[in-house]
């Protein structure tokens, strides 16, 4: 059965929507897809009812999906995905393959048990990881205004919605410190390995939203990085169509009360909001607030 994505979340009013839209996942939705008996994603019934045809080394019952357990090494547990894989193609449940590779993991940390072309998390809910960057100056009385980037008209995801300074998934082989120098580069023309030693690692966001592909289960991982006021951040990659630095109090009106930001970016928006003092617990939805933006996967 062919698949289409589901359309974005639209009307968000309120900070707290935001977080809501990001957490409309069921696990109780999909089956648990195992490897060596650790459940590492999930996938919808549809698919799993196919994958024996596309590869004997699925395994699928009515309860669960798991990998044969002749498949011990990294490269052969790979090769039944990157089958799988081109299946979402070949079905129309994915546009094309992304040629960019994400670990699958037990958990973050842990040796990558295979890999998986990134156009293939979803449908597989599998965890994903990612880092974003909030990029801020300061003024001389100490207020804040923060770089702001439009995403560019031809993405696939959120095209035309407002974004982070810097943003990107984590792929397999590179550390976040070298993903992290990579889109700085990319994003906005940072090269200077010392000002992107100045980015802070100031935690990590969790949603589990679900969506026409499939579950995704991903984290966010966090940074700021304060900028000189003379700095101006240029596109390499073709990703972001302008940048503005704004205000954070425009910044935090345009959050609460539109959806122009890109889905998961209003969570690393309200996370720095929460973490400068400009949301308070004053706020009747603190609390909410706070704990909605780590959500156990």
């Amino acid at each position: 059965m062919r698949v289409r994505p589901a359309p974005e979340y639209t009307g968000a009013m309120g900070f707290l929507d935001h977080i809501r839209a990001c957490n409309t996942g069921d696990p109780a939705a999909y089956r648990p897809f195992a490897v060596d008996g650790v459940r590492v994603g999930w996938i919808a019934p549809s698919l799993a009812d196919a994958l024996p045809d596309v590869d004997p080394g699925f395994i699928v019952t009515p309860d669960r999906v798991t990998l044969a357990p002749e498949l011990r090494d990294f490269e052969s547990r790979s090769s039944a995905l990157d089958r799988a894989a081109r299946h979402l193609v070949d079905t129309g449940v994915v546009r094309g393959l992304r040629g960019e590779h994400y670990p699958v993991m037990a958990r973050w940390g842990a040796e990558p048990m295979m890999r998986i072309d990134r156009a293939a998390v979803t449908p597989f809910g599998v965890a994903a990881y990612g880092l974003h960057v909030n990029g801020f100056v300061r003024d001389g009385t100490g207020g804040l205004s923060v770089w702001v980037a439009r995403r560019a008209s031809d993405r696939a995801v959120s095209p035309g919605k407002f974004d982070n300074l810097i943003g990107g998934g984590q792929p397999i082989g590179l550390t976040l410190a070298e993903n992290l120098a990579k889109e700085a580069q990319e994003e906005a023309g940072i090269d200077d390995p010392a000002i992107i030693a100045r980015a802070v690692p100031v935690g990590a966001i969790t949603y589990l939203m679900g969506t026409g592909l499939g579950l995704k289960p991903d984290t966010l991982f966090i940074y700021d990085l304060e900028l000189d006021p003379g700095f101006t951040p240029v596109n390499t990659d073709g990703e972001v169509e302008a940048f503005e630095l704004w205000p954070v109090e425009r910044v935090m009106d345009s959050v609460r009360d539109t959806d122009a930001w890109k889905f998961n970016v209003n969570l690393v928006v309200i996370d720095f909001l929460i973490r400068h003092g400009h949301l308070t617990p004053d706020h009747p939805d603190y609390l909410d607030l706070v704990s909605g933006l780590r959500r156990p996967l």
